[in-house]
């Protein structure tokens, strides 16, 4: 820092000091407000000064510009700890616009989706997209492109490409870990990675790991984890020192069960999340304050809900400058009619106005063009590629487990119809494919999966957890071939076909996974491909969710990659047909 800016800031902090004893008048005034007090539990009546986008007082204050808060609470900008924003199919100066009328003024995001397609260049891409928006949008950089051995990426990001970022002010540490095996075995990239980030956040991703296991992975300076689906695991992770992220998202529901864990001794350490939120919640339900909605719901205090989507989680991350109320703490501000339920009717993002009434100041900062990223690469194939030739044994099927992205390990009899193993619509046991689209292999996984209830057609999509090849799931190989083809010659996207006709689509030009298009029109068209999946026969309510979350080999117990089946718990590959 130079003389010049240390002058400046020298001037900066008098002025502030100023403002807060009442000896200067603030930039802007809340007026006659009830102050949601994260630190002592309390909601007092008071004024709050604003000076330079920074909280100077809370108390009684007079100045030239006031906003008449009129009674409502002013509580901080929601936080959401931990969210893939490539999962909602938005950009992100649309998915800004989006969160910040339900109150999110901060998201930690993972961008390892983009990451595991374009490598550094997604990362970069992201940053660059983000900046400069009306929602602080940090990144934890991914740990784990490609996320395992057992599939094909589109990137594979080393130590020394990470650290390029280290320097960026919005990179705070380590995203999620999810090789948690590689923790456990010691190996050399994955330590590697751990000791570069050793001053910074790392986040992990461990689910039902426990015991000396679990012991040893927080040993290597792992410090939350969001995989939690069960109390028991909740506590035996909190117990040991974790901060826990309570995930409720639009496949993953993990609130109710969680959420008697959280006390008011023990909630400091808690966050609610939402991890991967699609368009169609995100415009009808919301995002953190639809999970506040159903804490409170659930019995727990507004003020101590609050807290989980605020200060909890700055200080976990360490940012001692947001999630409060409070003299110098950022102004970034919620004037809220109602805590129960949550509504938002303006928002002050560092002292300044950017939503009231349902409408947007500074409009323009929120509309930034977001380029396309094209990202396809698929080897000339034929339907044939999707036979299965019978070994007259039984199969191993992947088992729907509701509302939970964990799966079942099942071992079933096959559907054998001209000497190949094919689809059995009546025990509900439907032909799976993933389709390698980075790099042009040919390699083409294929397996089965029982409890998504299609009765004709097929579904295929090009967000496909985490190396995001392309994934269907069908009756029939020919809709099965249908459906990837639509996929692939719309640059990546979302097809539900029946007859070897397109029904419903949606175009993700950026890298396949992300729409430039409008919240509203992306989340009729994600409606639209639910409605002609139920009218298919999906089980599912959010079948293409589902269908996302069934290539990702770090979640137990069976997936498929375009290079087979894995065995998650065995952390291998296994056959198709089951031995005896």
């Amino acid at each position: 820092m130079g003389y010049g800016d240390a002058m400046r800031q020298v001037d900066w902090l008098k002025n502030l000091i100023r403002v807060a004893r009442g000896k200067q008048a603030p930039d802007l005034v809340l007026k006659g407000g009830r102050v949601l007090n994260v630190f002592s539990g309390e909601i007092i009546l008071a004024d709050v000064a604003v000076c330079d986008g920074i909280i100077a007082g809370v108390g009684s204050y007079e100045g030239p510009v006031v906003i008449d808060v009129g009674g409502d609470y002013i509580t901080p900008g929601f936080m959401d700890a931990h969210m893939h924003l490539e999962s909602t199919l938005l950009s992100p100066a649309e998915l800004a616009r989006a969160v910040l009328a339900r109150g999110t003024t901060a998201i930690f995001a993972d961008p390892h989706e983009i990451a595991n397609v374009l490598g550094i260049e997604g990362i970069r891409f992201m940053l660059a997209a983000s900046e400069g928006l009306p929602v602080d949008i940090y990144f934890l950089l991914p740990s784990c492109v490609p996320a395992t051995d057992l599939e094909t990426s589109g990137a594979s990001l080393s130590v020394a490409e990470l650290k390029t970022f280290r320097r960026e002010k919005r990179v705070l540490g380590l995203a999620e870990m999810m090789n948690y095996p590689g923790v456990l075995c010691g190996s050399d990239p994955v330590v590697e990675k751990l000791i570069a980030f050793r001053r910074r956040i790392r986040d992990g991703h461990a689910p039902l790991l426990s015991g000396k296991d679990l012991n040893a992975y927080i040993a290597a300076g792992i410090r939350s984890d969001h995989e939690c689906t069960v109390r028991t695991e909740a506590q035996e992770k909190l117990r040991l020192g974790m901060h826990i992220m309570i995930r409720e998202g639009t496949l993953a529901k993990n609130l109710k069960e969680l959420l008697p864990l959280a006390t008011p001794w023990n909630s400091r350490h808690c966050s609610l999340v939402t991890d991967d939120l699609h368009p169609h919640d995100l415009l009808t339900k919301g995002h953190l304050d639809h999970l506040i909605d159903i804490a409170v719901g659930e019995g727990m205090a507004p003020v101590e809900a609050v807290r989980m989507v605020t200060c909890n989680t700055a200080r976990y991350f360490g940012l001692r400058d947001v999630g409060a109320v409070a003299p110098g703490y950022r102004a970034d501000l919620l004037i809220l009619p109602s805590l129960a339920p949550v509504q938002v009717r303006s928002v002050i993002k560092g002292g300044r106005k950017v939503f009231d009434e349902g409408g947007f100041a500074g409009e323009e900062t929120t509309r930034a063009e977001c380029g396309q990223m094209g990202a396809m690469n698929v080897r000339p194939f034929d339907r044939e590629a999707f036979a299965v030739p019978s070994e007259r044994k039984r199969i191993r099927v992947i088992g729907l487990i509701t509302d939970q992205i964990l799966t079942r390990h099942l071992i079933l009899e096959p559907a054998v119809r001209d000497g190949a193993v094919v689809s059995d619509v009546g025990r509900d046991i439907l032909k799976l494919a993933v389709v390698e689209r980075h790099r042009a292999t040919g390699r083409i996984g294929l397996g089965f999966v029982q409890g998504f209830g299609l009765k004709v057609g097929a579904l295929a999509s090009s967000v496909a957890h985490d190396s995001h090849n392309i994934i269907a799931v069908g009756c029939d190989d020919g809709d099965l071939f249908a459906a990837v083809k639509v996929v692939e010659e719309m640059n990546g996207g979302l097809a539900a076909v029946r007859n070897g006709e397109l029904l419903a689509g949606l175009p993700l030009p950026i890298a396949g996974l992300m729409s430039d298009r409008p919240l509203a029109e992306v989340a009729r068209g994600w409606e639209e491909l639910r409605r002609v999946a139920r009218d298919f026969g999906s089980v599912p309510a959010e079948p293409f969710m589902v269908l996302s979350f069934l290539a990702l080999p770090v979640i137990p117990e069976l997936k498929l990659t375009d290079r087979g089946l894995v065995d998650v718990n065995l952390f291998e590959h296994v056959p198709l047909f089951a031995a005896g």
